[in-house]
């Protein structure tokens, strides 16, 4: 019988699962978001005032949108910048990793704030 060895825990799953999460995010909602805000709104085929997506964006709709086409694409992006750099053979692991979470993160606390700010006005 083999002695048992002890796992060592990883956060990788977490960022797997964020990353897999940004690319359905980017591959589902910013198209939409993209046809709608680019397309539809300029061609007058939607009518939207400004009360009107103020509203909305403000609203738990409007949060869900964020989450989907800021947050989860900044953590896909992070996540693929950071192996692009392992795959260059960037040594820095621990660095580039802190770095690009990070910058994902700190980006991503800036939008749910700017969205709490207008929430709570």
């Amino acid at each position: 019988m083999k002695p048992e060895t002890e796992l060592k825990r990883s956060a990788e799953p977490i960022w797997w699962a964020l990353f897999s999460a940004g690319g359905v995010c980017f591959a589902v909602f910013i198209p939409a978001a993209i046809v709608f805000l680019a397309m539809l709104l300029p061609l007058g085929v939607v009518e939207l005032t400004y009360t009107q997506a103020q509203s909305w964006y403000f609203s738990i709709w409007g949060l869900m949108f964020t989450g989907a086409v800021v947050v989860l694409p900044l953590f896909h992006a992070g996540h693929r910048f950071r192996h692009g750099l392992h795959d260059l053979k960037v040594q820095q692991h621990t660095l580039v990793k802190v770095l690009c979470y990070g910058f994902a993160s700190a980006l991503s606390l800036l939008c749910l704030g700017l969205w709490c700010i207008g929430y709570f006005n």
